[in-house]
C-alpha cells in the first residue's frame, strides 16, 4: 500500500478537518450582518479548501481502490477531534475519545481485511 495517491487522500482528510475548524471558528464569532456571516475569510477559505480536496480526491480515486478510499476518508473525524482539542480547546469527553478510538480501530480492522 505504498501508493502516493493514498497520501494525497490522507492530506485531503487533514485539510477537510482544517476547513471544518475554520467554519467552526467563524460560527463562534458574532458578525455585523447576515452577509458578513457568510462572506468572511474563514468561510470563503474553508469552502475553497473543500473544493480543492474534492478535486484531489476525485483524481486520487482513479488510482486508489475504493476500499482504501473509504478508510482514509474516516480519518477526517479523527483529525477534527484532534484539532478541536488542540486549537479550539474543546474538552475531551469519554464519548468523544471512545468514538475516535473505535474509528481508529475500525480503520485498522478494515484495512487488514
Amino acid at each position: 500500500m505504498s501508493n502516493p495517491f493514498i497520501l494525497i487522500m490522507a492530506a485531503g482528510a487533514l485539510f477537510s478537518a482544517i476547513s471544518q475548524l475554520l467554519l467552526k471558528q467563524s460560527a463562534n464569532q458574532t458578525h455585523e450582518s447576515f452577509l458578513k456571516e457568510y462572506l468572511n475569510w474563514r468561510v470563503i477559505t474553508a469552502y475553497g479548501i473543500f473544493c480543492a480536496v474534492l478535486a484531489a480526491n476525485t483524481y486520487a480515486y482513479t488510482r486508489v481502490d475504493m476500499k482504501y478510499g473509504s478508510i482514509i476518508d474516516t480519518l477526517t473525524y479523527v483529525f477534527v477531534f484532534l484539532l478541536s482539542v488542540l486549537i479550539l480547546k474543546e474538552p475531551v469527553t469519554k464519548r468523544k475519545l471512545l468514538g475516535n478510538l473505535l474509528i481508529v480501530a475500525g480503520i485498522f480492522v478494515y484495512g487488514m481485511l
